[in-house]
């Protein structure tokens, strides 16, 4: 399957670091709470700052490797994205299956409302999916605007010398 030029396992190879540790996260966030750590010690290992640093990382990588621009950031960002969703999305499952709670069906984590429930499942599935990988695109498209400009600067300040 090509995606904007690029086939996806060339995005795949490109974010694999991220690729790896966002669900190893979640795993890990859902096994700590699972094993009876409150949340509030469970909530520091983070899925969503995982996602946020990678999408930062590649912001600048995407343009200083030559890997693309703005649209392979996009895809990058709706692949990690998607990473965490599985892993949160099954943690609601588990919780709804089970009746055992977890970190992804606490309250706090669903608006105050029971989050052991198919609609809190259904809008990580479509809401969590779409607006989780937008968000992080358009503030990494920032980080990758300014990087353009900068490391165009910087060429012309190396072609003077």
């Amino acid at each position: 399957m090509t995606i904007f030029g690029k086939r996806l396992g060339e995005y795949v190879e490109f974010c694999k670091p991220f690729l790896v540790l966002v669900p190893i996260a979640g795993i890990v966030r859902l096994a700590v709470s699972l094993g009876g750590a409150p949340n509030s010690t469970a909530k520091w290992i983070s899925v969503t700052a995982l996602v946020g640093i990678g999408v930062l990382y590649y912001s600048v990588r995407v343009h200083t490797s030559g890997f693309g621009g703005y649209k392979q950031l996009l895809v990058i960002s709706v692949l990690l994205n998607l990473a965490a969703q599985v892993v949160i999305i099954f943690g609601i499952v588990l919780a709804i299956v089970t009746g055992t709670p977890n970190i992804y069906s606490a309250p706090e984590y669903a608006f105050g409302s029971d989050g052991a429930t198919w609609s809190h499942a259904a809008a990580h599935l479509f809401i969590g999916t779409t607006a989780g990988s937008l968000g992080p695109w358009i503030i990494g498209s920032v980080v990758l605007f300014i990087t353009k400009k900068v490391s165009r600067a910087d060429s012309k300040i190396k072609s003077l010398a």
